[in-house]
């Protein structure tokens, strides 16, 4: 009898382990599917999101409306939202993109299209500063489409394209927009990894260091909701070729890192390289480069590293970069005695910035700031400021600068946004004292202000580039036949330069007045 008891206390033993090995496999599973649920449902947001914005043509310009349907419900369950269309068995695609007929006015004339040239207002010497310039552009419409498709149910592929027509073949160039023509302004693969929160993005997109509406999602970018396609000095932005990897830490919570197609903005005349010193070299047209334009010598791509917040009550974003400017000094002398060697130089340039989203007034009043501070980062601004001279030795000198923006975004009623934003961008004085520098106090800049002055009597180099804007965008009609909205905008915008050898400082100011008519079909 006690062995026999000791058997059963063996096997009740035995029991109880076995239901606590199947209580806790039980308990996994279950915490598993709700980490499944949970990441399905913000994936399936990502993409409903990413499909309506296509729709409309990609971020900027007034709020997507869309067309409705019943939704359609794919292989690996992939939703095909409003506004989207189901390609065979297990891919949607979200058309989008508007036509568009903008009328232009400013004063005075920088002989733009619908992009103003920011660093480019003319001071008074110029008869452009005398002369006011109107024009209609059509140019800014858009296509657009974005394909999505699920591998597995835990596992999504999507590819996006947007093209419009701001390019023309000689302006085509790879600094802040790559603008080759036909223009493409986004084209990117993106992979999404439900289960593990791993996102990856290769192609042409808005870089990693501009501000996002919501966590660090392609498409979900904070573009300012102006007409001119040059958008408000202090904004920070570059489209290029880029590699990208995002990682969701926690709810509410990102960290992104991006490699990004280099390039540099040099200062325009009266800067001039030494003959000795190379800082940059006509594209090569057999190699399907623009041999009207110049590109500068990088060997590193730029680095961009981005954490983004959301505890509740808005959007945070504190990110950075590096980049690596290079140029190439020949020899020095050409008596084979004395000759000095050539070498190349290379320096560092890095940015550290900020943003800030804020509802104020839920769906009614939104506000928002951003900066970025550091030197070589003028590339990274709408004013396009330079982003490096050179020293008396020829060595290259990075340019310390900031970049500012603030903004208020009015939801008046549904249908209609009110917005106004406020901008700025700052260069400093760097490199040698004269026209191999930025900014030097020996630049001749006595006859900023005479029209008609001699060629040279003006070498004004820009400081600053201040901006102050506001609009609106109204939806004339939206319905089952599409969208027609109607916007303008006006801008004041002020362009002052480093003072020169007498103590003058030029300066000059640019009155802009943008007008809007767009189409939705999608």
């Amino acid at each position: 009898m006690q062995r026999q008891m000791q058997s059963m206390q063996q096997e009740l033993a035995a029991l109880r382990r076995q239901a606590g090995t199947q209580k806790a496999a039980l308990a996994g599973e279950a915490r598993e599917r709700r980490v499944l649920s949970r990441e399905q449902a913000r994936l399936a947001a990502r993409t409903e999101h990413q499909q309506r914005v296509a729709q409309a043509g990609g971020p900027g310009g007034a709020r997507p409306g869309v067309s409705e349907h019943t939704p359609v419900i794919l292989a690996n369950d992939l939703v095909c939202n409003a506004g989207s269309y189901a390609l065979g068995p297990a891919i949607c695609f979200t058309p989008g993109g508007f036509v568009e007929l903008a009328g232009i006015f400013r004063n005075p004339n920088t002989v733009s299209d619908v992009a103003t040239d920011f660093n480019g207002i003319p001071f008074r010497s110029s008869p452009l500063s005398r002369e006011s310039e109107f024009r209609f552009s059509a140019r800014q419409s858009r296509l657009s489409g974005l394909f999505t498709a699920k591998v597995e149910p835990t596992l999504q592929i999507s590819g996006y394209y947007e093209i419009d027509f701001l390019a023309a073949g000689t302006t085509s160039n790879s600094r802040e927009s790559n603008s080759y023509t036909p223009r493409v302004r986004q084209i990117f693969a993106t992979v999404d990894s439900l289960d593990t929160g791993w996102h990856v993005l290769a192609g042409q997109a808005w870089s990693l260091i501009t501000t996002d509406a919501s966590g660090i999602v392609p498409l979900k970018e904070q573009i300012p909701l102006t007409i001119d396609a040059q958008y408000v000095p202090g904004f920070n932005w570059t489209r290029n070729p880029q590699v990208r990897v995002v990682k969701d830490i926690a709810p509410g919570l990102w960290a992104g890192l991006s490699a990004e197609s280099p390039q540099s903005v040099l200062p325009p005349s009266p800067f001039a390289a030494p003959g000795i010193v190379n800082v940059n070299n006509t594209g090569d047209a057999a190699g399907l480069l623009n041999n009207s334009t110049t590109y500068s010598n990088n060997s590193i791509p730029d680095i961009i590293g981005k954490v983004a917040l959301e505890p509740g009550f808005g959007h945070f974003e504190l990110k950075g970069l590096v980049r690596f400017f290079d140029d190439r000094l020949s020899p020095t002398n050409l008596t084979a005695a004395t000759r000095l060697p050539g070498h190349s130089d290379t320096a560092m340039g890095y940015g550290i910035g900020g943003a800030a989203t804020l509802p104020v007034i839920d769906k009614r009043l939104d506000l928002q700031v951003s900066g970025l501070v550091g030197q070589g980062i003028g590339r990274y601004g709408s004013a396009q400021l330079p982003d490096f001279a050179l020293k008396a030795d020829g060595s290259i000198a990075p340019i310390p600068a900031f970049q500012l923006l603030a903004g208020a975004v009015a939801h008046v009623q549904p249908g209609t946004d009110v917005y106004v934003y406020a901008g700025w961008e700052h260069a400093s004085r760097a490199g040698a004292l004269n026209t191999t520098g930025y900014g030097s106090p020996t630049l001749v800049v006595t006859s900023c202000n005479v029209e008609g002055a001699a060629s040279g009597s003006c070498q004004a180099e820009s400081r600053d580039i201040r901006q102050i804007t506001g609009g609106f965008w109204h939806d004339l009609y939206k319905g089952s036949y599409g969208r027609l909205v109607a916007g303008a905008q006006v801008s004041y915008t002020e362009r002052d330069a480093f003072r020169g050898t007498s103590g003058i400082q030029p300066s000059n100011h640019l009155v802009t007045g943008l007008t809007s008519l767009r189409y939705y079909p999608f």
